[in-house]
């Protein structure tokens, strides 16, 4: 359960603790985060249920490419992210295997330079529900894939908060560098059949969206009617 709470400051300044939960359907989730999902998240809209054909037999809640043209997977739940991530990366991958159909969507929805120029290096998938386990968070790290986990709260169907709970980071790269390399003054060792010793160094909602930044993970609590 998250720990984010949200009051509201009443005239005389006292503040009242608002009940967060999770959405009544599921549905209802996917078509608030659609219509904003410009300003949720930056990410431009292009489908909602997008099947993946007869073989697969299954459709993608939401489609989108962000500013930087990397395609971007949206999964929701309505409260706990079981199977979320697993679907997650099920429809990445029938994704990057067809890229044909999702560059004439592009297309069709935006223009045929945007199409052209998409980025296939990283596409994203987020995830959002109610509630992650530690398992979940874990996992997005062990996976190296682009997923971001993001927990939702529903506030009477008038607040809705956001809190990124949890994204890939890449690990930092080993360099290996030979002892001339870390220090030139010094004499090179004898030739032998070993190599060289050598170390390595890690080197609908309203305009108005607060955001603020707790332990480096972003939290948005927007209005929506």
């Amino acid at each position: 359960m998250s720990d984010l709470k949200l009051f509201r400051i009443g005239e005389d300044g006292i503040t009242i603790e608002l009940d967060g939960g999770s959405m009544t359907l599921e549905r209802s989730l996917q078509r608030v985060v659609e219509k904003n999902i410009v300003t949720l998240f930056g990410v431009q809209y292009l489908a909602s249920e997008c099947s993946t054909g007869a073989q697969h037999r299954c459709r993608i809640d939401s489609l989108g490419i962000d500013e930087n043209n990397s395609p971007v997977i949206f999964e929701y739940k309505r409260d706990k992210g079981e199977s979320v991530i697993n679907q997650g990366l099920f429809y990445l991958d029938w994704l990057t295997d067809h890229k044909a159909e999702f560059q004439l969507l592009v297309q069709e929805k935006i223009d045929a330079t945007t199409a052209s120029a998409i980025d296939w290096s990283s596409p994203r998938v987020i995830c959002i529900a109610n509630q992650f386990t530690r398992y979940d968070e874990h996992a997005v790290q062990q996976m190296g894939r682009r997923i971001e986990l993001v927990r939702y709260r529903d506030f009477n169907e008038e607040l809705l908060a956001l809190e990124l709970v949890q994204r890939y980071r890449a690990r930092p790269q080993a360099v290996q560098m030979s002892r001339a390399q870390l220090n030139p003054g010094a004499e090179s060792p004898p030739q032998t059949g070993l190599s060289r010793p050598c170390c390595t160094l890690h080197p609908t909602i309203s305009k108005s969206c607060t955001t603020s930044w707790t332990n480096a993970s972003p939290v948005w609590a927007t209005t929506y009617r």
